[in-house]
């Protein structure tokens, strides 16, 4: 499951709001919206997006919030770190081969980490 898929999937249990009654609504299919949910599709378009905020009628800050989970939640990643420095790769080689095995405080405390060095919100 992607960030955004996780949000999504606890917004419509907040409203109480099934699958298929959502997907109907924003006018894609059910099972497109249960793939978007568990990580089997990329991240949505910026219109479909939109169509989500309008459906749960999201005020702007949560919107903004929605929408950047939405960029970061590719399922499938790749990373170029030619042009980059040594210790680039090996860490882009060493994430690509080991993530799977970090539990989720761990993925959490590295997240944090790397936001931090980025002075991007926590």
């Amino acid at each position: 499951m992607t960030p955004f898929g996780e949000k999504l999937r606890a917004l419509r249990a907040e409203r109480g709001v099934s699958q298929k009654a959502m997907a109907e609504a924003i006018g894609v299919s059910a099972a497109y919206l249960s793939a978007l949910e568990h990580g089997r599709r990329g991240a949505p378009t910026w219109t479909l997006i939109q169509k989500i905020i309008g459906y749960f009628n999201i005020i702007w800050d949560d919107a903004e919030d929605l929408a950047r989970l939405a960029e970061s939640s590719h399922p499938r990643v790749r990373i170029d770190t030619s042009g980059l420095s040594p210790a680039a790769t090996e860490l882009a080689n060493l994430l690509a081969e080991s993530i799977e095995r970090l539990d989720e405080e761990q993925l959490r405390r590295l997240s944090t980490s790397i936001r931090e060095a980025l002075g991007r919100p926590l």
